[in-house]
């Protein structure tokens, strides 16, 4: 039998029911107490806008990078919240995180994508959660892995913490695309399937990685009735110490969200989000096979500048008779049609022997 988490409606979280979607802001780091002072009294300028979010302890990937203020920057939040009436909210990485962040009254704690990656991390952040009464965040693992992501939220919930969200800020990507994080849209969609009673926040700055797409995918959000949104923003992007390029002005992120159009009656028909999940997915595909190919063009164009340079032939014979044979071999092991594949790889050869050409004349 299918276990439901015993959670809290996000609504009831604070004094503000019916407000939806909960609308998350703050700087990717906390800096300095002038740079989220002042983040914050623009941002409580914003109506939508209830938590104050800010990176304290960063967990970095080169060590040598900002790894936020530590600490003494949770007295900052709470001058924050006592000045602004927002609440506040902070990633924590230990059992030590946590003791600091309720003694400075932090409201919101929220546990990374690295994090939940461990059980055995999020088995300690649990334990040091027991007896408290604090709001949770359970952000996506790295990896598209359901399980990983509902034992976190698990865990947590056993821990006798009801209010609970989960965070969908993408996934690792094999390849870079454009995004910095593939959302897998249609990953969530199964998590909501599963489990409706949790509710599902989205962070599309971490899946953006780029201040361009943010408002695109906050809307994609919204259009898939997520109960909220957490949104970078900075005083001033550039010079932020951390993810500059995902960071929006509050002036910026007051405009996203004006623009935003909200629709919560569009999965409400269970019958239909089986449908809306395969949508996705086939969404999501396309979306990488259209970076593949073009990852494959620029590695042609490559290969042309290495030919011109050795002066070898454009087109080999022997090579693309040993690409066709290997690919249909490959295709008949995975049922698909060969005739499609065969007709498929010999579009992607025109295109290949094309940019070999026209590669080879602009060098001579």
């Amino acid at each position: 039998m299918k276990k439901k988490f015993s959670i809290t409606p996000i609504d009831k979280w604070f004094d503000n029911k019916g407000k939806r979607p909960l609308i998350i802001a703050g700087p990717c780091s906390a800096e300095s107490f002038e740079q989220v002072y002042q983040t914050a009294k623009e941002l409580s300028d914003i109506p939508q806008v209830t938590v104050f979010r800010a990176g304290v302890w960063k967990p970095r990937t080169n060590p040598d990078d900002y790894k936020g203020a530590g600490k003494k920057a949770l007295s900052w939040l709470q001058q924050i919240k006592k000045d602004f009436n927002l609440y506040t909210a902070v990633e924590v990485l230990s059992p030590a995180h946590v003791e600091a962040c309720l003694s400075h009254d932090i409201d919101i704690l929220w546990l990374g994508a690295r994090t939940v990656s461990n059980p055995y991390s999020v088995q300690l952040l649990a334990e040091s959660l027991k007896g408290t009464n604090a709001i949770v965040l359970v952000k996506n693992p790295l990896n598209p892995d359901i399980k990983l992501w509902l034992g976190a939220i698990e865990r947590i919930n056993n821990s006798g913490i009801h209010n609970i969200a989960a965070v969908h800020r993408g996934f690792f990507p094999f390849e870079s695309t454009k995004l910095r994080n593939i959302p897998k849209w249609e990953l969530v969609i199964d998590l909501r399937t599963l489990h409706p009673e949790i509710p599902v926040i989205c962070d599309p700055s971490h899946i953006a990685g780029n201040t361009k797409y943010i408002s695109a995918i906050a809307q994609k959000a919204m259009d898939l009735c997520y109960d909220g949104l957490m949104i970078e923003s900075h005083i001033h992007p550039s010079e932020a110490l951390s993810d500059a390029q995902q960071q929006v002005t509050p002036a910026t992120l007051k405009k996203i969200i004006h623009t935003l159009s909200y629709n919560y009656n569009v999965i409400n028909d269970i019958e239909h989000l089986e449908l809306l999940k395969l949508r996705e997915q086939v969404d999501s595909i396309d979306s990488q096979l259209i970076e593949l190919l073009s990852f494959r063009m620029n590695i042609v164009k490559q290969m042309a500048e290495y030919k011109q340079q050795h002066k070898i032939p454009i087109l080999q014979l022997r090579r693309w008779h040993e690409i066709m044979t290997s690919r249909i071999k490959q295709a008949e092991n995975l049922q698909l049609n060969t005739s499609f594949v065969k007709s498929l790889l010999e579009i992607i050869h025109l295109e290949a022997l094309r940019i070999l050409s026209d590669e080879h004349n602009k060098n001579l």
